[in-house]
């Protein structure tokens, strides 16, 4: 922890969706609450189907291996726990842990693993229960860093390794407008036509607006070593693929 009087959120108070920090969390767990039966498809839609690949191979580079137990926080619908599991091909081996009920519900639908309801601020396990924690694409909505941070660091065993997915805003202007507009017009377009519901195209108005109002990723590094990380680092792919490691010191 790094003593400091305010704590270090990812993104400033976004008024277009709530007014105050203390309605943060109310108004993100009713967006996920009706966009979990849809997330999946989501997802499809976002990544180009090339989703399930990419977590399968960014786990495989932290270096995730038969053996190991591994913590999935923030875990949704359980899509980094599901590539997890074709790594470590024990059920036993993976755990998901979520604040919302519905994601849960069909995380469970697909996946014969432990799911867990809690927040990355207060995991609900056992210090130095984990050999390798994963966060998939949630840093952005954790309330505070250096509180979420010191959790993962506590539940890892010694010498254990976190990666942290994330989507961090493109440095070229063209990129960046053509990224917002695929957010913000494509996929609630595909997702209104395909599902007949609106509430994706809020989902992907807010999920562009905290990438683009995301603390720097050099925020995001130094608030990982001030918790305690050590060999932290960050890989980039396509431009706007953010990959954050970090290893809990061995004695």
């Amino acid at each position: 922890m790094t003593g400091k009087a305010r704590p270090t959120a990812p993104h400033p108070l976004l008024k277009d969706y709530y007014a105050r920090e203390s309605e943060r969390q109310g108004f993100v767990t009713a967006l996920f609450d009706s966009t979990a039966r849809h997330y999946d498809l989501v997802d499809r839609v976002l990544a180009f189907g090339s989703g399930p690949s990419y977590r399968r191979q960014s786990l495989v580079r932290a270096g995730l291996r038969r053996g190991m137990t591994l913590l999935d926080v923030a875990t949704g619908t359980g899509q980094v726990a599901r590539a997890a599991l074709g790594i470590l091909g024990d059920p036993r081996a993976v755990v998901g842990v979520d604040p919302n009920g519905p994601m849960l519900a069909e995380a469970r639908r697909r996946l014969p693993i432990a799911l867990v309801r809690g927040t990355a601020e207060a995991l609900p396990f056992a210090t130095e229960r984990f050999d390798f924690l994963s966060m998939g694409f949630a840093l952005r909505h954790v309330a505070d860093l250096e509180v979420a941070f010191a959790e993962c660091l506590r539940v890892l065993r010694p010498g254990g390794q976190a990666l942290l997915l994330e989507v961090t805003r493109p440095r070229p202007t063209a990129v960046r407008i053509l990224l917002r507009l695929y957010l913000q017009r494509v996929v609630p377009l595909v997702m209104r036509m395909t599902t007949r519901s609106g509430q994706p195209g809020l989902l992907m108005k807010y999920y562009w607006d905290t990438i683009a109002e995301c603390v720097p990723a050099e925020t995001i590094l130094a608030v990982m070593r001030e918790s305690g990380f050590v060999d932290v680092d960050r890989k980039v792919y396509g431009g706007m693929l953010s990959e954050y490691v970090g290893r809990k010191p061995a004695p």
